[in-house]
Formats: structure tokens, sequence, C-alpha cells
């Protein structure tokens, strides 16, 4: 079945970095389009970011373009989402995320950004 296990979240002060990993299995990594998402406390869930596959087109909010790099090993079936120049409003648990049929979910992996 489909598994997505999020990993390296954890609490970093403003300006910081963190970079979070999305292992994938169950399924043809490098056929599906990946994506992480995010929510905060008391907001809907959010896209934060999109990369294709083939091709590697990626896409971003706007809110982190510029600060956030979106990646995949697909010789490893793992998502990648380097953050940089991580801000308080960046505070929010991140979920990967794949579109086969339906959507599937990760657990989450909590980001706090806070000094």
């Amino acid at each position: 079945q489909v598994q997505l296990v999020e990993s390296g979240g954890g609490l970093v002060q403003p300006g910081g970095s963190l970079r979070l990993s999305c292992a994938a299995s169950g399924f043809t990594f490098s056929f599906y389009t990946m994506t992480w998402y995010r929510q905060a406390p008391g907001k809907e869930r959010e896209l934060v970011a999109q990369i294709t596959s083939p091709g590697g087109r990626t896409n971003y909010a706007d809110s982190v373009k510029g600060r956030f790099t979106i990646s995949r090993d697909n010789a490893k079936d793992t998502l990648y989402l380097q953050m940089n120049s991580l801000k308080p409003e960046d505070t929010a648990v991140y979920y990967c995320n794949v579109f086969i049929l339906r959507a599937y979910w990760g657990q989450g992996t909590q980001v706090t950004v806070s000094s």
C-alpha cells in the first residue's frame, strides 16, 4: 500500500534552515507528481511546493518562493524540501502528498520557527 513518511522537522530560530524528507513506498515514485503541504494551527492546509515527474518542473506558493526548494531523488524514492530563511509564519505541520486515484498523506512533521 502507499506509504509516505516525513522527517526532518524541529525547532529552529528565525532565519534558520531545515531540510524535510519524505520516504515513499508502495507505488512507482518516479511516475508521480509529489507535493508538500502545510497546516498551521487554526488554518486550512495549503500547498507549499510541487514537483512533477518526469520533467522535475516545480511550483511554489508565493509565500515561500526564493526561500524553499523542492527536489526529488527517484532512485531513493524520496522527496525533499529545503527550507531557508525561515520565518515564524512558516510554523506548521508539513505533509507529503501524492494523488493516485485519491490523495495520500503522510503523518506530518512539525516545524516550529521561534526565538
